[in-house]
């Protein structure tokens, strides 16, 4: 027993891994392309197992409106389109065509193009073109880490009862104790504003990074 999440080692990791919906072909060889395309920004792909999470968690709520703030080279997005019904629609929010054009060519892989609708732009104004009312079953959010409070502030009067907010990134690498950057800062104020938010139920949990899981009441 132990009274707090265990460190996980590369081969702890492998094996938790491996023994949790490993990633297929399609999605090794979109984390190995993003790797070898883009080295310097890989580690913005979301975890392995953080993707098989995103997956099992959409199946798990019934989503159908689904909601990605962040996109870059499409892990994440293809996680959470296969977790929709045939019927079901993810709106995928993002400033980079470069990256987001190594996102569309897997959904096409993988047939759940028809799925997933991308829009271009700064999310914080994009996000203001969504339907007003409470419509949303699942958001994940993973951009600008300062941009967190105006998509927060966008989505979750848009989603309905019971709904669920993923936010990813939330402990910057141990950095929100003692932050050294303005991303760091921001991530630590935004946690406290989730926390104050009467508006949710929150919980944060040590996947990856940090993930937070919000339900809109």
């Amino acid at each position: 027993m132990t009274t707090k999440s265990i460190s996980l080692t590369s081969e702890l990791h492998a094996y938790l891994v491996a023994h949790g919906a490993p990633p297929d072909e399609i999605m090794r060889d979109l984390a190995e392309e993003t790797r070898a395309v883009l080295p310097d920004d890989a580690q913005m792909q979301v975890a392995p197992e953080q993707a098989a999470f995103l997956t099992f968690l959409t199946r798990l709520l019934g989503v159908r409106q689904a909601v990605e703030v962040g996109t870059f080279t499409g892990l994440s997005s293809l996680a959470i389109a296969r977790g929709l019904p045939e019927d079901g629609r993810l709106t995928c929010f993002d400033i980079s065509e470069e990256y987001t054009g190594i996102a569309r060519r897997y959904w096409a892989r993988a047939g759940v193009d028809d799925r997933i609708e991308l829009r271009i732009g700064p999310a914080g104004d994009t996000l203001r073109e969504l339907p007003h009312e409470r419509h949303l079953d699942f958001a994940f959010i993973d951009a600008d880490k300062t941009g967190y409070p105006v998509y927060w502030a966008e989505l979750v009067p848009r989603m309905r009862p019971g709904g669920v907010i993923a936010v990813d990134n939330v402990l910057r690498d141990g950095r929100v104790i003692a932050p050294q950057n303005a991303a760091d800062r921001a991530i630590a104020a935004f946690n406290d504003e989730v926390l104050a938010d009467v508006r949710v139920d929150a919980v944060m949990l040590p996947v990856a990074d940090g993930l937070t899981l919000a339900r809109v009441l």
